[in-house]
């Protein structure tokens, strides 16, 4: 595999040259990415010379159109299906809100569905709100001391009212690998529809939604550096039974059956550009086969963020006054780092810009987990989360500046 060429990487995102953002290093990319420069060429063109309705019969709205359609061809494969399985929406949150009203019509009082403690509060809230309407919510609880899912206590919970199971490919605070595969799986064997949240895997390397088994996949553009859009991966068969959530004349457009304002006309058009930065990567790395290509960036994402964790692992292994969330061997996580400081998160991070580092602080809606692992979610904990543009130079001056202020 090809060594990550970061000098090509950072100059694809505009952002590394703005004066408020040079010689920073960027820890907060799991709040969202830097977007690439191919979606920002995209919506501003598609602004300048396309903002009309798409679809009609004159040259600019069909083009509009065309912008539109390209869009869902393109990603499409990078997620191992075909373009009719995507359905864009403005954020997760509010997709996987519209999905639990479309999943009503399915569900009768005293059925039952499982959701997590390890979650966001998006893809656990959203489907706790169904108690109201008489559906039974059963919770799949994490370990107090670690934190992970054990797959094993999932399958001591489902019954034969069991209907769907929602659970996060790995957790925006945990960064911990959920097995999918296995686990959609099990459901699948069951009879049960598995909603994944892909919202903190996703920005290192867009999954195979059909190779994990998933029914539904849920993640954020504005993560995986595009427009701020949520995507849903939906199992066309299962689309066309959910309850219509748009317009009723437009029931049987099902594009629209999902999203109730109908889409971003511009934001779909330039999420086109995530995937045309992706083809750009691959191309400079070598390229080979287009078939080939979402398995070797998704490769050549993996591998990078490989090499940023470890130096980051063995410094927190010389830190016993911290305590990091989640697994400490880079290949079973993310490279998102939730950190229980002594010191009060929240003042870290105006003391952590002095010294050019951008972070977060605080719960990040995943109050459960911390209430779960006995830390409080009022206090939080210190996040600093990296993607392939990162360097190794910025996880040294990140080690540098946390050896000082801590």
């Amino acid at each position: 595999m090809p060594t990550l060429d970061l000098t090509f990487v950072r100059s694809q995102f505009p952002a590394f040259s703005e004066p408020t953002l040079r010689n920073t290093v960027f820890c907060e990319n799991a709040g969202g990415s830097y977007t690439a420069g191919t979606v920002i060429d995209r919506l501003g063109e598609y602004y300048r010379r396309l903002k009309v309705q798409p679809y009609y019969a004159y040259p600019a709205a069909e083009e509009a159109g065309q912008w539109m359609d390209a869009a869902y061809a393109a990603l499409a494969p990078y997620l191992g299906v075909t373009a009719d399985h995507l359905h864009f929406g403005p954020s997760t949150s509010q997709n996987t809100y519209v999905l639990a009203q479309a999943f009503r019509a399915l569900l009768q009082p005293g059925d039952e569905i499982i959701v997590t403690n390890q979650d966001h509060e998006a893809n656990s809230g959203a489907w706790r709100r169904l108690a109201g309407f008489g559906i039974a919510v059963r919770e799949w609880r994490v370990d107090p001391a670690s934190g992970l899912l054990d797959p094993d206590a999932l399958v001591a919970l489902l019954t034969e009212r069991t209907r769907l199971v929602a659970f996060p490919h790995c957790s925006n605070l945990l960064a911990h690998l959920n097995p999918v595969q296995r686990i959609c799986g099990l459901l699948r064997e069951a009879g049960v529809i598995s909603v994944v949240d892909g919202v903190s895997y996703a920005p290192h390397g867009l999954p195979d939604v059909a190779a994990l088994g998933a029914d539904l996949y849920l993640f954020s553009l504005y993560k995986t550096f595009g427009p701020h859009q949520g995507l849903m991966v939906v199992r066309p068969a299962l689309a066309g039974r959910l309850a219509n959530q748009g317009h009723g004349f437009n029931a049987g457009q099902p594009r629209k059956r999902l999203v109730p304002a109908g889409a971003d006309h511009a934001q779909v058009a330039a999420a086109r550009g995530v995937a045309e930065y992706f083809e750009a990567l691959d191309v400079h790395h070598g390229g080979g086969d287009v078939a080939g290509r979402p398995a070797r960036v998704r490769a050549l994402l993996h591998q990078a963020d490989q090499d940023l964790m470890q130096p980051f692992l063995d410094w927190l292994d010389s830190r016993p006054d911290v305590r990091l969330l989640g697994p400490r061997q880079a290949a079973k996580r993310a490279p998102t780092f939730a950190l229980a400081t002594d010191v009060e998160p929240a003042t870290l991070i105006p003391r952590l810009a002095a010294e050019g580092v951008l972070a977060g602080a605080g719960n990040f809606y995943a109050v459960r987990l911390l209430d779960a692992m006995g830390l409080s979610a009022a206090r939080g904990v210190l996040r600093l989360s990296l993607v392939h543009y990162n360097t190794p130079q910025d996880v040294a001056r990140l080690i540098a500046a946390l050896d000082k202020l801590l």
